[in-house]
């Protein structure tokens, strides 16, 4: 009995020793918890979405998930090496808005001079081990050195898959600020970048950055957490008004009537950008199905869908190339205008849009 409690008492030392490392962030502390109290989202101590949410729906097998993760079908990770395109992004023409999708939810967005970048994940994997959840080969060719000095730097929520230490540390020094949700900046702080630089948002929380751009926080249906516990910071979509552009930010979510609510409020959007990947049957209301993306992008009143969220790393059972496939046919069957570039293929809203399927 005393061996097993010593084997126990070593086993939980070791795991807390190990969630001490830097790229697990730092949970708000009592000062910081003290503000997020005040949200009118924040119940029984954490976040809350605003419909009722299980992040795994009732019934599903935990053991049976992880059997199933640990066998994944090999169409999971695609056979070949992702085509991708190396931009300079550094001299990009600017005149008319351009974005370039770097796989998953890194995107970057430039017009007239201001650099935005959204969810930088450039280490090379999604979880904090270097092993776990690597880039799909020919996906990762871009790297913080890659990007130009950041006006802003949009981080949706504190996932892996969006919240990167590697990468926000390297680019902190290009980054002038860095716009998140509420909570996320205790994470921030601990890697040394300076409060002064980091903006939190409620829901609805708008801030006019100049007389051309314009930021709002909106909701999303999704969750957070870098460690055990879950809702200690918030998740977000984001509204960016750029020099007469709507841009919709979506980060992750499930489906639901936000995104109606959204598009009444905001009247349409030149693009929404929104994940249309890593969704499954056990967690149907923290991801969105590709045919759920397509009302989401009619219900924002979208011109434009740009399918993100998909084609670098593997973090559900879909055949890799699946969630495009499903969105586009749905975007067609629906009659939304839906773009598809490569990783690193610059596209100009108003302009041609990449439409190959190169998958």
């Amino acid at each position: 009995m005393i061996t097993a409690i010593v084997i126990i008492a070593v086993f939980f030392l070791i795991v807390y020793a190990f969630m001490q490392q830097k790229i697990f962030g730092k949970n708000p502390d009592a000062k910081a918890t003290e503000k997020i109290k005040n949200s009118a989202n924040y119940k029984n101590g954490a976040f809350q979405n605003l419909s009722h949410t299980e992040v795994m729906r009732k019934g599903a097998s935990y053991p049976k998930m992880i059997k199933d993760f640990l066998n994944k079908p090999k169409d999971t990770t695609p056979q070949q090496r992702i085509p991708s395109i190396k931009t300079d992004l550094k001299n990009l023409d600017d005149k008319e808005p351009v974005i370039v999708w770097f796989g998953h939810s890194s995107y970057l967005i430039k017009h007239k001079g201001i650099t935005v970048l959204v969810d930088p994940v450039f280490s090379g994997h999604a979880s904090p081990f270097s092993f776990s959840v690597k880039t799909f080969p020919g996906s990762d060719i871009y790297k913080p050195a890659d990007m130009p000095d950041i006006d802003m730097l949009i981080i949706t929520h504190d996932h892996f898959d969006h919240l990167d230490y590697k990468t926000v540390v390297a680019l902190q020094p290009k980054a002038n600020h860095i716009y998140t949700s509420l909570g996320v900046a205790s994470h921030l702080k601990s890697w040394g970048i300076p409060a002064e630089k980091i903006t939190e948002f409620d829901w609805w929380d708008t801030q006019k950055i100049t007389d051309n751009i314009q930021l709002t926080a909106a909701p999303a249906r999704h969750f957070s957490g870098r460690k055990f516990g879950r809702g200690k910071t918030l998740w977000s979509s984001f509204i960016l008004e750029l020099n007469g552009y709507r841009i919709y930010i979506g980060g992750d979510s499930g489906y639901d009537s936000h995104f109606k609510t959204i598009g009444e409020k905001f009247g349409s959007f030149d693009i929404a950008i929104l994940e249309c990947g890593q969704y499954g049957k056990d967690w149907p209301l923290i991801h969105m199905m590709p045919e759920e993306v397509v009302q989401a992008a009619k219900d924002l009143n979208a011109k434009l869908l740009l399918p993100v969220h998909w084609a670098k790393f593997s973090l559900s059972l879909h055949a890799w190339n699946e969630p495009i496939e499903r969105v586009v046919k749905a975007a067609a069957d629906f009659d939304q205008l839906i773009t598809t570039p490569m990783i690193g293929e610059p596209f100009v809203l108003n302009k041609l849009l990449p439409e190959n399927k190169w998958w």
